[in-house]
């Protein structure tokens, strides 16, 4: 039985060395301005500058954890199924590909994004929140040629064209 397969990813370009020569070295700049202010008496600039290194700390880590985030399409005749995969948990949405459709819903104002969705029988599931408007549209395109619209199930094979 053909199936396709779509693996969507976000684009992570920070490393994790990166992310610790970039915080230490803002770190030590940050903390040398304030320890001399701490020297002329002004300690309570020494405590924002630790609160603002921490958040920024926090701020780094919840960016590297997108490194694991990942969305794993699989198209059969039947089925279109939709794997979340994130660093510690992983979940599946299963929609037949009969009563599926593909929605890209644009928003009212530019300074949102769009919104690509998987709708059946009342359901939804919002794909590839982490795509460019651009990337978004190409992909409801391709999915909208695999899947088809509702009571239509073109053949899995058109989707590698």
């Amino acid at each position: 039985m053909p199936s396709l397969c779509i693996v969507l990813c976000p684009n992570c370009s920070l490393t994790v060395r990166g992310a610790l020569v970039f915080f230490a070295s803002l770190g030590a700049l940050t903390l040398g301005i304030a320890a001399a202010f701490t020297a002329f008496g002004l300690w309570p600039i020494l405590l924002i500058a630790l609160a603002e290194m921490i958040t920024l700390g926090w701020a780094l880590n919840e960016s590297l954890q997108r490194r694991f985030q990942a969305e794993i399409l699989t198209i059969t005749e039947s089925d279109v199924s939709i794997e979340l995969r994130e660093r510690r948990a992983s979940r599946r949405v299963v929609f037949q590909r009969h009563w599926a459709q593909i929605k890209l819903t644009c928003s009212a104002s530019r300074l949102h994004p769009s919104r690509l969705t998987i709708e059946s029988h009342g359901r939804a599931f919002e794909l590839g929140g982490f795509l460019t408007d651009e990337e978004r549209r190409g992909l409801a395109l391709r999915l909208r040629r695999v899947v088809g619209r509702v009571n239509e199930s073109p053949p899995v094979a058109l989707g590698h064209r």
